[in-house]
């Protein structure tokens, strides 16, 4: 289930109720206001791209909606959003708000283009043990297979379906 930030976020841009794990994605959590209309205004011409699960996105909304962050130049993207936007977009510069790793595969796929992390510590630990060759390794190998009891995995089964049917 979606963690408290990107769970309010879909609840509230599709008026469903949505039951949220009422943690947080500890790089995400970083993220805020103060940071935000800082780098904004020391990077007055670049778009902002902001990951829902940030935990200033609420906020960033509302202060979009006031204009006192640029509406139009405010995005809220997933991840693979923001790489589809910056590719087909003609602006230059951007200030990133989500974990740092996706500024790599933006300059990669944007070399003409600049980009700003909203914060340098917004760096996942735990994304970087993840390879290529490790995920190789466990689907040739069936390593780290992940078992649940029964029971749980039968009640599982339907909201899963579900976002299957969705997406």
């Amino acid at each position: 289930m979606p963690d408290l930030f990107l769970g309010s976020y879909v609840a509230r841009m599709t008026g469903r109720k949505i039951y949220v794990y009422p943690g947080e994605c500890h790089v995400h959590a970083r993220a805020n206001l103060k940071d935000v209309l800082k780098k904004l205004s020391e990077h007055s011409s670049a778009e902002f791209l902001i990951h829902p699960e940030c935990g200033c996105t609420t906020e960033c909304i509302h202060y979009a909606a006031t204009k006192e962050i640029p509406e139009q130049k405010t995005h809220i993207l997933s991840t693979g959003g923001m790489l589809t936007h910056v590719r087909q977009s003609p602006v230059k510069e951007y200030v990133v708000a989500t974990e740092n790793g996706i500024i790599h595969q933006l300059r990669k796929q944007n070399p003409e283009k600049k980009f700003y992390p909203l914060r340098d510590d917004m760096v996942c630990k735990f994304m970087k043990m993840i390879t290529l060759e490790k995920l190789l390794d466990s689907l040739m190998n069936l390593k780290f297979e992940v078992r649940v009891p029964a029971e749980i995995a039968e009640r599982a089964r339907l909201p899963i379906e579900r976002m299957l049917a969705v997406g």
